[in-house]
Parts: structure tokens; C-alpha cells; sequence
């Protein structure tokens, strides 16, 4: 699948993509709080425009270990006039939600959004992989064990790969069936995995290739990272990069990451060794 089509809007996966992360949220776990405002939110995203992101991936519902759930007006509330704001500055920007709702699904691309970016992979409620198939936009499908008010509960897998790949030849059938065409497959770093199944995850990679669809890999700042090297989000750029360019050599075709300049030269020494 080298090409997707995103509303009006085409991308291209030939080349490895960058997907920059915008929280409109007050308690993510890098950077809650600092995109409050639609003034915030617009320099961020044009940012990481300027710096060579594909997609912007807005997120209203913090997802990180422990997050307890908002409810789905909250979520509209924040999210609805963010999209607003960057399709009316940046209208050729390919926007993206992470949301696991299929109602802020419908009514984000209503209003612009052009990609829908679930973490419970179609298993949070009702009529989430329905609602895809009628709006006709990718669809990103992520592994994640538990919620994320549970899911770091010490997750325990008799065999993680065997269990993932499983998990997503199920939901890729799923998705066959109820008429998603367009699918990518995020094997969910850091979401219901230790420290060392997330690097067991990565190291093995390339055995997602062969369902046929398109790899997201989203390890930016994580605790992967942090717990390895004992050190806070905001020292994580470095080891992102370092995993960054690893998933690149292993098979990623698209980087969900904060920093899109440093994912972006990632991708562009990595594609000078073959």
C-alpha cells in the first residue's frame, strides 16, 4: 500500500513518513499543557510542517500508563475547534485523531480530520470499524493489552510475538469484512508491554511486513527508553532517535514522534544505505 488516500489528499509511503504529535490535552505524559491555546497549537503545527512532518496526529484523551478516561463531550470540546483551526491555516495538512470513540471519529472528519489513529483497535465500544468504512479514511489499528488505566499492570504474554501477530491477522480480517480498505498496524510500544517486550517488539519488526499494510512505529520519549537509561522524558530525544532509526531499518513506514526534525533526518541518512 504505497499510496493512501486521505480525503481530498494523497500520501505517498514509498519513503518512511513522520507523523508529529500535537496533545491538546492537559495531562499527557510529555506534553501536557503546553498547546492550551489555538495560537500554542498553530505554532506547533506549523512547526513541524516547516520541518518536514507528513502528518499532524492531534490528540484531546491522554493515553499514557494509568490515564483514566474523559468523557466523550470533553473530548469533542477540546478536540473540534483545534481541527478547526489548523485546516484553516494549513489546508493541505493531512490531519490525523487519536481517538478510540467512532463518534469524535465521524465528527472529527466532518470537520477536516482526514486519518483516524486508535490505540484500542476497534475494541472500545460499538461501531468504530463501521464508522471507518463509511467515512473512507486510513485507519490506524493498535495492539494494546488491558486499557491504559491498566495495560503497565504487569502485562504477561506466553508468546508476545505469536500474540500480536494473531491479534492483528484477526483485526485485519475484521476490517475486510465490515469494508476498511485502507489500514496501518502500530504494534503499540509501551502500551500493555515491559520494557524488554517492547524491545522484543522492535527487534522483530519486520515480521509485520508481511501482512501487507503499512507500519506505524510510536516509541518517542517513551519509558522504554526513560527506564532504560534511568531518565526523565525530556532527556529522550537521543534514544529516540537511536529506535527511531531502527524501526526505520526494520520495516517502519511511518515515525509517530515529537521531534519532527530530528525523525526527519532520521529517515533521510537511514534511505542512503539502501
Amino acid at each position: 500500500m504505497a499510496k493512501l488516500f486521505c480525503g481530498s489528499k494523497e500520501l505517498y509511503l514509498t519513503t518512511p513518513v513522520v507523523m508529529g504529535i500535537l496533545n491538546v490535552t492537559p495531562d499527557s505524559f510529555f506534553d501536557g499543557g503546553r498547546f492550551s491555546s489555538h495560537e500554542e497549537q498553530l505554532r506547533h503545527a506549523e512547526r513541524m510542517l516547516n520541518e518536514g512532518a507528513s502528518i499532524i496526529d492531534i490528540g484531546a484523551v491522554s493515553t499514557r500508563p494509568g490515564a483514566m478516561e474523559v468523557g466523550e463531550h470533553e473530548e469533542l470540546r477540546r478536540l473540534i475547534p483545534s481541527i478547526k483551526t489548523i485546516n484553516e491555516h494549513f489546508p493541505e495538512c493531512i490531519l490525523s485523531v487519536d481517538t478510540y470513540r467512532a463518534g469524535v471519529a465521524r465528527a472529527a472528519v466532518e470537520h477536516g480530520a482526514s486519518m483516524i489513529n486508535d490505540i484500542y483497535g476497534g475494541r472500545y465500544g460499538e461501531g468504530m470499524l463501521e464508522t471507518i468504512a463509511s467515512l473512507k479514511v486510513p485507519y490506524i489499528l493498535m495492539h494494546m493489552k488491558g486499557t491504559p488505566a491498566n495495560m503497565q499492570e504487569n502485562p504477561e504474554y506466553r508468546n508476545l510475538l505469536a500474540e500480536v501477530v494473531n491479534f492483528f491477522e484477526n483485526k485485519l480480517g475484521e476490517c475486510r469484512e465490515k469494508g476498511v480498505r485502507q489500514v496501518i498496524i502500530d504494534p503499540g510500544f509501551g502500551f500493555g508491554k515491559t520494557v524488554e517486550q517492547n524491545f522484543t517488539l522492535l527487534a522483530h519488526l519486520e515480521q509485520f511486513k508481511s501482512m501487507g499494510v503499512p507500519i506505524l512505529a510510536g516509541i518517542s520519549r517513551k519509558s522504554m527508553i526513560n527506564k532504560l537509561l534511568n531518565i526523565r522524558a525530556s532527556e529522550a530525544l537521543n534514544g529516540t532517535t537511536v529506535l527511531n532509526t531502527i524501526a526505520l531499518i526494520k520495516g517502519a513506514d511511518i515515525l509517530r514522534v515529537h521531534d519532527v526534525k530530528e525523525a526527519v533526518e532520521a529517515i533521510r541518512l537511514v534511505r542512503m544505505i539502501g
